[in-house]
């Protein structure tokens, strides 16, 4: 497809049905961080009430950093993926002792903070600054899927990539990205072309769920603050539990001494 017509057809819709959400509000490189770890692997509808939330708990990414763990994850309660928010205060913590509290405006200095990966410093990167860095999600790889592979399976992001960087607007990424991810969640209503890419995989049932497990642990020793180990076996009688409190505690969340367990 001519790229001129490609790209008329995506700024057309987004003009018509483009999506309201906070952070597209802001150029602010620290709420754009907070936003996109927030929306990893969680639909943006279900974010914006736990972004504004935590905004208005950690301001600053100084609030932040020096905020205490309960109520980090009091706050970001209801998201999931709890390493997510622990991840961030340490990016937090590296900017304010390493960059004099500002997000860096480099890749190198982006994907060298935790909780920020290859896809999070780009989308960083064209969200907060600007910047025509190539990068690819769900919903982009569901555009390309449908515009130029409608009738191949198995397609690798490898195949998409030189696209997305052949018909970037480079010097609008940011207002092109949030045009790309609002066709491909229109195009989701009616078709899911990303199954046919190479790294489609089905999102595992919640309920049930080991991560369930973890979440239901982290959520009770919130409420209780201390429980003995003893206690924690007849709450939590499931067969891997004893695991799931390894896991924590080696994360950071929790702490097991003599005995007692206990939020970080």
């Amino acid at each position: 497809m001519d790229v001129v017509r490609f790209r008329r057809i995506i700024y057309a819709h987004f003009r018509k049905e483009g999506r309201v959400f906070p952070w597209r509000k802001t150029r602010d490189p620290y709420r754009i961080l907070v936003s996109e770890v927030m929306l990893q692997q969680t639909q943006a509808p279900r974010v914006v009430d736990k972004y504004e939330a935590f905004l208005k708990a950690f301001p600053t990414v100084q609030a932040l950093a020096r905020a205490p763990l309960p109520k980090l994850l009091r706050v970001w309660q209801g998201l999931g993926y709890n390493r997510r928010a622990i991840g961030l205060k340490r990016a937090a913590e590296v900017i304010v002792k390493e960059h004099a509290g500002k997000v860096p405006r480099t890749y190198e200095g982006l994907v060298a903070l935790p909780a920020v990966g290859p896809y999070t410093a780009r989308a960083v990167l064209a969200f907060a600054f600007n910047e025509p860095a190539p990068f690819i999600e769900t919903n982009i790889r569901t555009v390309y899927l449908h515009f130029f592979f409608p009738n191949k399976e198995k397609v690798s992001d490898k195949e998409l990539m030189p696209l997305i960087e052949k018909t970037m607007d480079k010097k609008r990424p940011r207002e092109w990205y949030a045009a790309l991810m609002d066709y491909g969640v229109m195009l989701k209503k009616t078709e899911n072309a990303s199954r046919r890419s190479a790294h489609y995989k089905k999102q595992s049932a919640f309920k049930g769920s080991h991560r369930e497990l973890r979440g239901r642990i982290l959520g009770e020793m919130l409420k209780r603050k201390r429980l003995s180990v003893h206690s924690f076996s007849k709450l939590f009688s499931e067969k891997n539990a004893a695991l799931a409190l390894r896991e924590l505690a080696k994360e950071g969340f929790l702490s097991v001494k003599k005995g007692v367990i206990a939020i970080s």
